[in-house]
């Protein structure tokens, strides 16, 4: 993390955001960011090695509700096993939440803004984030705007929005010519933005080419990719989606000679995956960490607060391309609760 911090990323993440893309009143620093890990085999050892990062939140209600399934499920888990870091227990996590996510304003006051929250894959975590902070799920389409003010309907009454926890992926609403938006994220907003979106696209996939560690795969712009590297040991991968969608796991020169706009694509260097967790119909699972950090306005650094764990059968993670596996999905990893 301490690498995007630096004037050299700062210098390098300028050019991240698509043009026309770009919303005002950028904060300091992201609110939120997630990391994600494949675990590999380097000789007989497990090893990690980045897949992806993106300053954007992630499933924070939703696997504090399932820790708590995990402990009442198997009493046998010792207490002092967490899925969180630095010592902090469950009140502590959630007093983190609430500081970043509301601020000084009234929960009713603040929404969890989205397209059309309840047909989204994520909507068990916005239905934990409520249950757990009082921040409603709102859809992007039930906004009213008045001059420089956002309102949303509550109970029959209007409330104005002061903090917008923002869950919308552009990617999304770009593919959504549907919709009829009631405001523009370009326009000037008496709002603050909990995940402010222009770091979305600042700290994302566009930043993997910049990173290089012993833990990182090489990585580079399509429009960059060395003439003496093969094709065939890379993936290819566009800039902007998620859920893994536009990934080809076979690019060939000719796929990268017809992109559109090759500079909004990378090629990251294909890992092994480990199939290391035992199932109890024997085939082991792949699978990959994500470490989830808050960042509150105040903080001078961003804190680890929690991990989700993809498991895998397939060719890649995520559901879509695990539909007819099993000890496969979302999970989480304890371990032993620091002092």
């Amino acid at each position: 993390m301490a690498k995007t911090r630096t004037p050299a990323f700062g210098r390098h993440a300028a050019s991240a955001i698509p043009s026309g893309l770009e919303v005002p009143n950028e904060t300091a620093h992201p609110n939120f960011l997630v990391v994600d890990f494949g675990i590999c085999t380097l000789g007989n050892r497990l090893v990690p090695r980045l897949i992806e990062l993106q300053a954007f939140p992630s499933l924070f209600g939703f696997q504090l509700l399932l820790l708590g399934c995990m402990r009442k499920a198997y009493p046998a888990i010792p207490r002092h096993w967490t899925s969180s870091f630095g010592g902090i227990h469950d009140d502590d996590y959630l007093k983190l939440l609430r500081r970043t996510m509301l601020g000084d304003s009234r929960p009713e006051n603040v929404v969890l803004l989205e397209i059309e929250p309840a047909k989204q894959k994520t909507r068990v975590d916005f239905a934990c984030t409520e249950s757990l902070l009082a921040i409603p799920p709102v859809s992007l389409t039930d906004i009213t705007k008045r001059g420089r003010q956002l309102f949303y309907q509550c109970a029959g009454h209007e409330v104005r929005i002061e903090r917008i926890y923002n869950r919308v992926i552009f990617d999304e609403l770009l593919r959504r010519p549907d919709l009829k938006l009631p405001f523009s994220f370009q326009e000037e907003l008496d709002v603050v933005w909990v995940g402010h979106p222009n770091w979305y696209f600042r700290i994302s996939k566009h930043s993997l080419p910049f990173l290089k560690s012993a833990h990182t795969a090489r990585a580079f712009f399509a429009d960059e990719f060395p003439a003496a590297e093969s094709t065939g040991n890379f993936v290819l991968k566009p800039l902007y989606s998620f859920a893994g969608l536009g990934v080809d796991m076979e690019p060939t020169r000719e796929k990268l000679t017809a992109l559109k706009d090759p500079h909004e694509w990378i090629l990251q260097e294909k890992v092994q995956y480990a199939e290391f967790v035992p199932t109890p119909e024997g085939p082991k699972s792949k699978a990959e960490i994500r470490m989830m950090f808050v960042w509150p306005d105040n903080e001078s650094d961003p804190i680890l607060v929690n991990n989700l764990v993809r498991m895998s059968q397939g060719k890649m993670m995520g559901v879509d391309f695990n539909k007819d596996k099993t000890w496969v999905g979302s999970s989480i990893a304890l371990h032993q609760r620091g002092n």
